[in-house]
């Protein structure tokens, strides 16, 4: 077997964090050997574009690029891509690689990321079913994504719903099948739900909730979907599918070495795992938020980001928490919605602004503090929110109803007191 001599930080996976912790690295001052090694053939790149101005065809897939290849190169990062990882030896600190090849490391990063869940029913092997996770994934349903076509998407999550967004403004006809009582159950509150809900139906979206998919079957053509079959009897035709129904962290390698993992590869504030010699970071690690108070596993860009900082100063031997406020953003017709934090646990909402004028915050609160908001138009007010809830500012409903006194108010109230 070919073994490559020359150890360093060796990363798995290709993703953004990837990309971030290797230039992170050089930030730290470290001076050794960085390979990245990745199963696709593209430099790390941004995924979140992917269903949004990439499907669209408003972008091209180098813009999607974290960093061209010209600043990996001055940051000396080395990159091994279309390869695979199959087997970590922690006691020989060694990587086997698909092809036979063997890589030595002195520290390891994982960066495996996640794969998109697939629906385990009748028919689900039929041509045009996709799921949206690469840019191989979004290149093969442009190939399909034509006007007058039956779009069925099964999930109406954030993904989902950016999809139907882009489709049905491309002249497809778009049914949105939801498992739950209503979209984006999991992470915003009915009021929200609705508001999204009659967003899309306006642009001529069909969705439909509490619909279960119990399997697929072809149409004229054999070996391609033309009909969803439902639970509750409901045929829906269909000339492609797209499946989102959420993700699933890589977190194989690390278990079949001996690592710990529970819905993703356990690490700590540092990022480490339960091996010195390896940090995890990204959409496969489950780490510790000390805002709420529990583990979680984020799928999220400003996450992976500051875990890569983390997992960089970590491996030089530095300490730096990763502590900073979970965000995310979805982009559908022409409205950004920002979310800051999680509503998970809320006790109620308190809206601030009008659903019928699209521009609002919606603040979920646990007893007289913010743990969460959801902001569509009010840029300055994310922001204010950001930090209301980082700081745990105790506030008053009144005061968030209130569009006419200024967040960052109540900010300077706790500063001054």
């Amino acid at each position: 077997m070919q073994c490559d001599e020359q150890a360093g930080v060796v990363v798995v996976g290709a993703g953004q964090a990837a990309g971030e912790l290797a230039v992170a690295l050089r930030a730290e001052g470290y001076e050794g050997r960085i390979l990245v090694i990745g199963d696709e053939a593209s430099l790390p790149y941004q995924r979140p574009p992917l269903s949004k101005a990439y499907l669209s065809g408003k972008v091209a897939a180098d813009a999607l690029l974290v960093r061209p290849a010209a600043a990996y190169e001055r940051a000396r990062v080395d990159f091994l891509l279309n390869s695979q990882v199959e087997a970590i030896d922690r006691e020989a600190r060694l990587l086997r690689l698909s092809d036979g090849r063997q890589v030595p490391y002195e520290r390891l990063a994982l960066a495996t990321g996640g794969r998109a869940r697939r629906l385990a029913v009748p028919g689900s092997d039929l041509r045009r079913i996709h799921c949206l996770r690469t840019l191989a994934d979004v290149d093969a349903l442009r190939d399909e994504f034509r006007s007058g076509r039956r779009l069925v998407i099964v999930g109406g999550g954030y993904v989902g719903l950016e999809v139907a967004a882009v489709a049905v403004q491309a002249g497809l006809q778009v049914s949105v099948l939801e498992t739950a009582s209503r979209v984006l159950a999991r992470v915003t509150a009915p009021e929200v739900s609705a508001f999204y809900e009659s967003l899309h139906r306006e642009h001529g979206v069909k969705v439909l909730t509490g619909v279960e998919v119990a399997g697929f079957e072809p149409g004229e053509c054999p070996v391609h979907v033309g009909e969803v079959l439902c639970k509750d009897g409901q045929r829906i035709a269909a000339d492609l599918v797209i499946v989102g129904v959420g993700l699933l962290p890589n977190s194989e390698l690390a278990e079949a070495c001996g690592l710990a993992v529970d819905n993703g590869v356990l690490i700590d504030e540092y990022g480490l795992t339960s091996d010195p010699h390896i940090v995890a970071l990204g959409d496969c690690a489950n780490h510790p938020c000390a805002i709420y108070g529990r583990r979680m596993r984020l799928e999220s860009v400003p996450s992976a980001i500051e875990q890569a900082r983390t997992a960089a100063a970590t491996l030089c031997g530095k300490r730096k928490k990763a502590e900073s406020l979970p965000w995310f953003w979805s982009d559908q017709y022409d409205l950004k919605l920002q979310m800051a934090g999680l509503s998970q646990g809320y006790e109620r909402m308190v809206l601030r602004g009008s659903f019928a004028e699209r521009s609002f915050a919606a603040f979920y609160l646990q007893g007289n503090r913010i743990i969460a908001a959801d902001v569509v138009g009010r840029p300055a007010e994310f922001m204010a929110a950001k930090r209301l809830i980082g700081e745990q500012v105790e506030v008053e409903d009144a005061q968030l109803v209130d569009a006419s006194l200024p967040l960052k108010e109540l900010l300077l109230a706790k500063a001054s007191a």
